[in-house]
């Protein structure tokens, strides 16, 4: 930032002269640089922005002489002039005062003798000091958004670090003024973004604050900082590198997922991590990406049956294409949500319904139109929706997206003639809670020791007796409903449950032992899921 001229008078080394302005325009002048000149031709040396400081030589050759080297001055932009008395004149003639104000050329006279070269070192060593600290403000603006372009950081982290480095508020937007990422500085998320739209569109594109991004032919987006403490200049930098570091991003990004989609994807996960915690915040990003603000909110996840893609880029192009059909789901049903991505082929999603109306008949018609479309994606064999725990607070919807997506899995594992819309924790009971624990050692363990004995019978006489226990088990011993269903005789049932219980040492007319085995083979069950999944 430059000095003024009356920066420069207020110098203890020009206030010891005594200065006086004698005419002329605004002392707010910028001064670039402070020349010591006797010469009266002096003006076609000059660039602009210059204090001369004189004696008066050039100014005490007559009238003539020294208007005209006022006029010339003046043409040449100098931001000032000051005049040491004593040595040519006494006192400034009053024709060069008014001169001065005519022209709006700053003069200032010293009444007292001042060393010129003490003041040319005071403002020089403070203008190359601002030069410097400019210089090594742009060096870390260059380096800082190299390295995110190097790593690849997300939208949001650029637009952090933008406001950051201005310390103030750095919004971007798309060219429909919806916000894909924010940082506040000094005020709160739900403050900054408040009627963003509104505010968005009466800021041109022409204003100092704000900067386009893309490509100067395929324009996507602005950066916008909200701050009128920021230098132009500076803001201007850090903007204009920063948009840079986003077209880039971009350009490498382009076939994976649309920055509106990122820009959810981030929200969801800040507010599953942890790193969002103000719910206002937390709905005014919200807001500003397409949620409708209503009571409550349901978290639900969507999961898919598909062959296993072993190249990442069909894999990423499955889950694209599953993101798609769930949000165009959500569309045709005329709700809003937030979408993001999952482990594999799950996709995530945040739904806003309102207070009136039943929440399972909502469920049921956005639910029913999501799986419509996800079923189409090309591969897609089954596809269920888990749902959890709705929720008048966002962020407490947020974290609840692990118990949907756990419902979810579950529900894919499941083998039922008939589907449902969407499946709750009560729908998957036993299933659920050992599929939580399916995995450890010794469930796997108390699955063998169950069933070993069996499964090693029906391998060494080619027998299906397994298949005879799973499906007495699911009718809950119903014997006379079991022979309709085999299509088998009664003694023939009969002889087969008696071959069953001697060879797992068991009596299938216990209560326990029949939660025992069908737990075993629940395991089982999910164990071979896995498998397929795999």
């Amino acid at each position: 930032m430059l000095l003024t001229v009356a920066d420069i008078l207020a110098i203890p080394v020009v206030r010891a002269g005594e200065p006086e302005v004698a005419g002329g325009g605004s002392l707010d002048r910028p001064v670039r640089w402070v020349h010591v000149s006797e010469l009266p031709d002096v003006a076609k040396l000059l660039v602009g922005r210059e204090l001369i400081l004189t004696t008066g030589q050039a100014l005490s050759g007559g009238e003539g002489p020294a208007v005209a080297y006022l006029e010339a001055l003046a043409a040449a932009g100098v931001s000032g002039l000051v005049v040491e008395l004593g040595t040519y004149l006494r006192e400034l003639p009053p024709v060069l005062a008014q001169t001065a104000d005519r022209l709006g050329l700053p003069i200032v006279v010293l009444h007292r003798v001042v060393r010129f070269v003490e003041v040319t070192e005071a403002v020089h060593r403070v203008i190359v000091a601002d030069q410097y600290a400019e210089l090594e403000f742009a060096r870390t603006v260059h380096e800082t958004f190299t390295a995110l372009s190097v790593r690849r950081a997300a939208l949001a982290e650029i637009v952090k670090t933008a406001a950051g480095m201005l310390d103030a508020s750095v919004v971007l937007e798309d060219l429909t003024h919806r916000v894909l990422a924010s940082a506040a500085r000094h005020m709160s998320t739900s403050v900054l973004l408040e009627r963003w739209e509104t505010t968005s569109r009466l800021l041109p594109d022409e204003d100092a604050n704000v900067v386009p991004v893309g490509p100067h032919t395929q324009r996507w987006g602005r950066l916008i900082v909200r701050s009128s403490r920021v230098p132009g200049t500076r803001a201007r930098m850090v903007l204009e590198r920063a948009a840079q570091t986003l077209t880039l991003h971009r350009m490498i990004e382009r076939d994976r997922f649309g920055l509106h989609r990122q820009a959810q994807t981030g929200l969801i996960d800040d507010m599953q991590t942890g790193r969002l915690t103000d719910e206002r915040d937390a709905l005014a990003l919200a807001a500003a990406l397409g949620l409708a603000r209503r009571a409550r909110y349901v978290p639900l996840a969507v999961d898919v049956a598909a062959p296993v893609e072993s190249d990442p880029v069909a894999q990423q192009r499955r889950t694209a294409a599953l993101l798609d059909a769930a949000t165009h789901g959500i569309g045709l049903a005329k709700a809003t949500a937030l979408c993001a991505p999952d482990h594999g082929s799950r996709i995530n999603l945040l739904l806003a319904v309102s207070r009136t109306g039943e929440l399972d008949e909502i469920l049921t018609r956005v639910c029913l139109t999501v799986l419509a479309e996800v079923r189409r994606v090309a591969g897609v064999d089954r596809a269920v929706i888990g749902v959890g725990t709705e929720s008048e607070s966002l962020l407490d919807t947020a974290r609840e997206l692990a118990q949907a997506a756990h419902v979810a899995e579950v529900a894919l594992s499941l083998v039922s003639s008939a589907s449902r819309p969407f499946y709750r924790s009560g729908d998957v009971r036993l299933r659920g809670l050992l599929s939580l624990i399916r995995d450890e050692p010794g469930v796997q363990r108390f699955a063998e020791t169950e069933l070993s004995a069996l499964l090693r019978h029906d391998i060494r006489q080619a027998a299906d007796l397994t298949s005879t226990l799973r499906a007495f088990l699911d009718l809950a011993g119903n014997k006379t409903e079991l022979a309709k269903r085999l299509n088998i005789s009664r003694p023939t049932l009969y002889d087969r449950l008696s071959r069953i219980e001697r060879i797992l040492d068991v009596d299938l007319d216990d209560g326990e032992t029949r939660t025992s085995l069908h737990a075993a083979l629940l395991i089982r069950d999910l164990a071979a899921a896995d498998l397929e999944i795999r």
